[in-house]
């Protein structure tokens, strides 16, 4: 541990950990303590407190001559370091004296420590594992030990936090953290030393609080929280800039009050202060667990990191890549041991209610992507999950990969496949998609001996459809499907719920991936046959939808002739999968400018029955057809579930096929087409104005309104996008 980052938080511990400095015995962190594990081959790093000027003596085992003195500094702090060892030395006892007092450490090993942190399933212990009475009978292992930090949080780094080291015996394993001690116990049986696991864990926590400021400094998409951070920190030119601002307005409102006192004038309330310079002590706040929980930590003697973390950042997909080389950046940086390991677990299939079912995929190769950071490993479990269970009690495998992990990149046991396959290369050939592996360790194969499963493949048909795999050279996965002639693109285990069964020849599973690249295709030429005979009028992404909108394509204005048909064509994908809707009737009015959103500056107001119309889809429960009747909902206004214009079958109760539309006209607003006999909504956009939170759909809602009001879904789809076609009148 550098004496810079030793410093660091010296100040919060005098009041935070309760340091005097006056007259103070001298003192050593509250995890220095009986019964620790120091790590081997490495500066053993002692630091602590005592009086200013104080001579403070550290003595590790029996031989006087190892011991190292030093002198307390004009706040009070020390530090040393102790010169490496090996672990063959037994137990030791750590003495530290100065003149007032002698603190005496007993039943000190020299080993392997290594810091388990993450969520909950880091934080899950081995009595809530699989077979816990089997498990904690057998763990007499005294030279395994454990240390858990209380969950705290903290506004600014701490230096001290309460913790005991426990001896692992049936008595305490319970206790342990389940991922941790079953990598401890196999890397203790491999190595034969003894094995310290600093659990620093908290359930249900997010990625930002577990890390330091320095970490999101050098990251540019994580600016914004890194200035967050800075704005609470005392005597960041930020939090300055803001404390002065808030000073001057207190002091021109105190010489207001004071004129205003005795003169029957009223007084505006004073300022508040500034709620963006408050600290940051919530436990989804960034640095706020780092600083109360790891800071005091930092600079402990170790060998490196395990890390299982993610359900609470699930939905990020590739910006956890972000998050996360910002964690550990921030961590190597100041714990000052260089480039550790660092090995984590990809969290498991789990179902997540009714969230896409890409929500996952995306998130698995986000972490995929982090292998891409020096040092690191990842354990897949996508073969030991419980997708109805977001915490897997089978953590003995997870303890057992992250250990062939360790094993095999940290203490050189290179004969060890610490891994599964890893995708290399896809080849198209014809009909066939060919990709090839690497890491097969011996021959790639399947955990149940059936086909390949969970790949698919999208070409001509424009969707993605399952493949059939064959496994050919031991090193390859053919893949081919009747319907797709001409393959363009193929993925793996793209579903939240996928548990695959590829696997390499020691077993290991490999991980969702995606290779290729889908084509973009014309879904309104490739689907519609009428297409040719229409001209496009507006083409709008709705996932740019806001206060004001921007259309793509706007050729209104210049649409010079008459027109006899008018039809909406809607795109909308969520996890590669592709609803489209097409729509087309007679005109219900003469005015292209009134056919796309109906804003209040187009004007547009339409609530009536359309007829003649057809209907196209490949959405579930859309009837398709020709010569329908319906009826449209077009306007910018509020609206409540009364049926005003009595729409046959609409209810007077619910948001439906038939509303009443209210002031304001700037309002909530609403763009539905109903199939008015079927009591189906086609389609609906409504409430255009919130951006990510409008509502769209095709077909019934399944929410509380069958027409997508009060929604809020336009952020979930990955593309969403309206077409405004005309077909022009017959000269």
């Amino acid at each position: 541990m550098t004496s810079s980052r030793f410093f660091a938080g010296l100040l919060a511990a005098l009041t935070a950990g309760g340091v005097s400095s006056v007259s103070a015995d001298v003192r050593l962190p509250q995890f220095y303590a009986d019964h620790m594990v120091l790590q081997r081959q490495m500066p053993i790093p002692i630091r602590g407190w005592a009086d200013p000027g104080e001579a403070v003596t550290v003595q590790l085992g029996p031989d006087a001559a190892t011991a190292e003195k030093t002198t307390a500094d004009d706040e009070g702090r020390w530090q040393v370091s102790l010169p490496a060892r090996e672990a063959d030395g037994g137990a030791l006892e750590l003495t530290v004296s100065g003149p007032k007092n002698t603190v005496t450490l007993r039943d000190i090993l020299i080993g392997e420590v290594w810091l388990c942190s993450g969520q909950s399933n880091m934080e899950w212990t081995v009595g809530a594992s699989l077979n816990a009475d089997e498990e904690a009978a057998a763990a007499n292992f005294p030279e395994i030990r454990h240390m858990k930090i209380e969950h705290l949080t903290s506004g600014t780094p701490r230096s001290d936090v309460p913790a005991t080291w426990l001896v692992c015996s049936p008595e305490t394993v319970r206790g342990f953290t389940a991922a941790g001690y079953f990598m401890g116990r196999e890397l203790h049986r491999e190595l034969g030393v003894p094995i310290g696991l600093l659990n620093i864990s908290w359930g249900g926590t997010r990625i930002e609080p577990w890390t330091p400021i320095e970490g999101f400094a050098d990251i540019e998409a994580l600016a914004d929280t890194y200035q967050r951070v800075s704005t609470t920190l005392p005597g960041n030119p930020l939090y300055e800039a803001g404390l002065k601002h808030h000073l001057e307005a207190t002091a021109t409102w105190l010489e207001e009050a004071k004129k205003a006192l005795g003169s029957n004038l009223a007084v505006a309330p004073s300022p508040a202060f500034p709620p963006e310079l408050l600290p940051l002590t919530g436990n989804t706040d960034p640095t706020a667990i780092y600083n109360a929980m790891m800071s005091p930590v930092v600079g402990y003697g170790m060998r490196g990191a395990i890390w299982y973390q993610g359900e609470s950042n699930h939905v990020e997909g590739m910006a956890y890549f972000d998050k996360k080389k910002s964690l550990l950046a921030g961590w190597r940086k100041l714990w000052g041991i260089g480039e550790f390991p660092f090995y984590f677990v990809q969290i498991a299939p789990y179902q997540y209610g009714d969230e896409d079912p890409a929500i996952l995929p995306r998130f698995w190769e986000a972490q995929s992507a982090c292998l891409e950071i020096p040092g690191t490993g990842m354990v897949v479990t996508n073969d030991i999950g419980n997708p109805t269970d977001i915490h897997p009690k089978n953590k003995q495998e997870v303890g057992h990969r992250l250990a062939l992990l360790a094993l095999k990149h940290t203490y050189g046991k290179s004969d060890l496949v610490a891994s599964g396959p890893r995708f290399d290369s896809m080849k198209v050939e014809g009909d066939r998609v060919t990709l090839r592996f690497e890491n097969v360790a011996g021959g790639l194969k399947t955990r149940d001996g059936q086909a390949p499963s969970h790949f698919e493949i999208i070409g001509e048909q424009a969707a993605f459809v399952p493949a059939q795999a064959t496994i050919e050279g031991g090193d390859t996965v053919v893949l081919s499907s009747p319907e797709v002639k001409e393959p363009a693109a193929m993925r793996f285990a793209w579903d939240k719920l996928a548990e695959p069964n590829l696997v390499n020849g020691a077993g290991l599973p490999t991980s969702a991936f995606r290779a290729g690249e889908v084509p973009n295709y014309d879904f309104f030429s490739l689907k519609v046959d009428e297409a040719g005979d229409y001209e496009l009028i507006y083409d709008l992404d709705l996932k740019k939808l806001g206060a004001e909108l921007k259309y793509e394509v706007d050729h209104a204005a210049q649409l010079d002739a008459a027109f006899d048909r008018v039809g909406y064509f809607l795109e909308l994908n969520r996890d590669g999968k592709l609803q489209w809707l097409w729509i087309a009737m007679d005109p219900f009015t003469d005015d292209a400018s009134k056919l796309g959103i109906p804003t209040p500056a187009s004007g547009a107001v339409f609530q009536q029955a359309v007829k003649n119309v057809r209907v196209l889809s490949n959405a579930e429960g859309i009837p398709s057809g020709d010569g329908l009747a319906v009826n449209l909902e077009f306007w910018p206004h509020n609206y409540g579930p009364l049926n005003a214009a009595k729409v046959p079958g609409a209810s007077d109760q619910a948001w439906d096929i038939g509303d009443e539309r209210v002031d304001p006209v700037g309002g909530y607003g609403s763009m539905q087409i109903h199939l008015t006999a079927a009591k189906q909504t086609l389609m609906a956009i409504n409430h255009w104005s919130a951006g990510p939170g409008a509502d769209i759909g095709i077909g019934n809602s399944t929410g509380q309104t069958l027409d997508w009001t009060f929604a809020g879904n336009a952020g979930s789809y990955e593309a969403a996008r309206l077409r405004v076609l005309v077909r022009k009148s017959a000269k």
